[in-house]
């Protein structure tokens, strides 16, 4: 397969649904060789709202959670690596930014439910000052090895 066919793969929806698309001039996932470098993903739905973003009063006063964020998070990335025909368990590294790092725990708790600590990436957690909408508590980036298929 030519890398000109699996960039066009690499645009296509195996799961048929409504995609969230990037906000800016980056694709979500890029080959080269047989590495896969997932951009920084975040909760964001294709309806373009957030998991968890939660209104608790009539005040519009924000409930951010950080596990629902992150589980989101894991959730767009595996579907993004299935348009490459790769899984969770091709990922070999994870780069994670967490606006709060006194998130980390319940970040760490929903990591675990997608990762092994023994087999599963490599991974570096990062506090960064914001990202890029104000209701986000959490990026992550991926790198995965999936050799091209012949």
């Amino acid at each position: 397969m030519s890398d000109k066919d699996l960039d066009l793969r690499l645009q296509g929806d195996p799961f048929n649904e409504k995609k969230v698309t990037p906000r800016g001039a980056y694709p979500h996932i890029k080959r080269a060789g047989d590495f896969l470098f997932v951009s920084g993903t975040s909760s964001r739905k294709a309806d373009n709202t957030f998991a968890g973003v939660h209104v608790i009063d009539e005040m519009g006063t924000m409930h951010l959670d950080i596990k629902e964020q992150t589980r989101a998070v894991l959730e767009n990335i595996k579907k993004t690596l299935a348009t490459a025909n790769a899984t969770m368990e091709d990922v070999v590294d994870v780069t994670s930014f967490l606006v709060n790092m006194n998130d980390f725990g319940g970040y760490n708790e929903a990591y675990g439910e997608f990762f092994n600590k023994e087999t599963g990436p490599a991974r570096t957690t990062v506090a960064v000052h914001q990202l890029p909408h104000p209701h986000l508590v959490v990026e992550i980036k991926v790198m995965a090895y999936k050799p091209i298929e012949k």
